[in-house]
């Protein structure tokens, strides 16, 4: 017969299990994702400079001085072609000219609307940010339909910094709606709040939730802007560098849904500073040889 103390041991023991069994928290991160998070910021990078004839030795299809740039919002990018790890990938740049903060500024929430796009029924976004990107999306979209035309096994990728990362959100829902056979993966860097909880679920359903890589460096402010409190909301998965070096993969936690309190939701808003700069590597806009 059990012992009444050996009971009450085993009993104290079943409650300590029960109550620290929980959802464990994942931090660090594969090397293959750092990897691919510290090659993708290059493209975003490049986008910034006057030209980028090479993007880190890619195939230049467009470029900001020829067809993937409109004069009255000032959108400006790029599309590559990787012919080794057969991607497509449509690079956005953000805000450096007057008339971009001028886009970002205009945060009013607007009924969402882009060519190919269905089911948007209650799906706003930033009016700014809306502006800017249906200026370009038939150059884009016309652009890659030809690429996958002349190479159909070819994967799309869509990215950009900052303002750049908004487009690259958006501009990953309409290549996801318009092209939707084709595998997708959106990874933006700094980006800040695009529309409304109903722009961040039809983002997930069209993109996948697996397919979108949200990184924030430690205290970067844009991520925390505009704030939820007038109407915004983030769409998942953010990966949040929560200190440096910034390239350690031990250092970058997957956040859980799309405003986890424990990732960049937690640090104050302060808006444009040293750490929106600097990602994985590298300082935005100053790298000219990401584009050789």
């Amino acid at each position: 017969m059990f012992s009444t103390r050996f009971i009450a041991s085993a009993l104290v023991f079943a409650f300590t299990v029960s109550v620290s069994a929980g959802p464990v928290e994942k931090r660090g991160i594969s090397q293959s994702l750092m990897n691919n998070f510290t090659r993708y910021v290059q493209f975003a990078s490049g986008a910034y400079q006057l030209a980028c004839p090479a993007p880190l030795g890619t195939t230049l299809i467009t470029q900001a001085s020829l067809a993937f740039n409109d004069d009255a919002t000032n959108t400006q990018g790029y599309i590559a072609r990787d012919d080794d790890r057969k991607e497509i990938i449509v690079a956005y740049r953000g805000s450096i000219q007057l008339q971009d903060f001028v886009t970002d500024l205009d945060f009013i929430l607007v009924d969402y609307v882009s060519p190919g796009v269905s089911g948007t029924s209650g799906v706003q976004a930033h009016q700014g940010f809306l502006a800017a990107i249906n200026s370009v999306t038939s150059t884009v979209l016309t652009a890659v339909s030809e690429q996958l035309a002349a190479h159909p096994t070819y994967t799309l990728i869509s990215t950009g910094h900052s303002l750049g990362a908004a487009l690259a959100s958006l501009g990953g829902v309409s290549l996801a709606a318009n092209f939707p056979g084709v595998p997708l993966t959106v990874y933006t860097f700094g980006q800040p709040r695009t529309g409304n909880p109903a722009y961040a679920a039809l983002a997930e359903k069209l993109i996948g939730v697996d397919n979108i890589f949200r990184t924030v460096e430690t205290y970067d402010g844009v991520p925390t802007i505009p704030p939820i409190s007038w109407g915004y909301e983030h769409l998942a998965t953010q990966y949040w560098v929560f200190q440096d070096p910034n390239t350690d993969p031990g250092n970058v936690k997957q956040c859980a849904g799309r405003e986890d309190p424990t990732c960049s939701d937690s640090i104050p808003s302060s808006g444009i500073n040293d750490a929106h700069l600097r990602y994985f590597g590298q300082l935005i806009a100053l790298n000219p040889i990401v584009c050789i």
